[in-house]
C-alpha cells in the first residue's frame, strides 16, 4: 500500500477524489435552525430593514443564500392572519413584542404564546394562524427552503 495515499474515508466534505459532480445538498432543519439563532443574536444585520405598517404585516426578504429563503415579519398590534399551512417546513422566532399562535390538528386545537428567542420548527402538515395580541409591533424571523 502506498502510504502518501489518503483514503477516500478521510475526504467527506471535499470534492470527490474521482472527478465526479458533486449535487449541492440543502442544509437540513437543525442547519436551518442554527441560522436563525445565528441571525437573531446579529440585529446590526437586520435591525435597520425592519418596515412599520399600521394595519398589515411588512415581510421584508434577506438574502439568505444556499438555498435558503430567510425574511423578517413585522406584526401590527391586535393583527390576526386568516388559518394557513406552509409548503415544506418553515423555522422561525420571535425577535419582540408578542405573538400567538392557534394550531389545528386531528387533535383538536390549541392555542399558545410564542416566546422570545426560541427557535421553532413547523412542519408542512398542520394549519395555524398567528395573532399579535400585545399593545406594540412585533418582529419575527423565518427561514425555509427556497422553491
Amino acid at each position: 500500500m502506498n502510504l502518501d495515499m489518503v483514503p477516500d474515508l478521510t475526504m467527506r466534505g471535499l470534492d470527490d477524489p474521482h472527478g465526479r459532480a458533486i449535487a449541492p445538498r440543502p442544509p437540513t432543519v437543525g442547519q436551518l435552525a442554527a441560522r436563525v439563532g445565528e441571525l437573531a443574536a446579529r440585529p446590526a444585520e437586520w435591525w435597520h430593514l425592519v418596515r412599520f405598517e399600521p394595519n398589515r404585516p411588512v415581510r421584508v426578504p434577506l438574502d439568505g443564500g444556499d438555498g435558503v429563503r430567510l425574511w423578517l415579519t413585522t406584526w401590527p398590534p391586535g393583527y390576526r392572519t386568516d388559518v394557513h399551512g406552509h409548503d415544506g417546513v418553515e423555522v422561525s422566532t420571535l425577535l419582540a413584542g408578542e405573538l400567538a399562535e392557534v394550531s389545528i390538528s386531528a387533535d383538536g386545537v390549541t392555542e399558545r404564546p410564542l416566546r422570545a428567542n426560541r427557535v421553532r420548527v413547523r412542519g408542512a402538515a398542520r394549519a395555524h394562524e398567528l395573532t399579535n395580541p400585545g399593545p406594540a409591533y412585533a418582529i419575527s424571523l423565518h427561514a425555509g427552503l427556497a422553491r
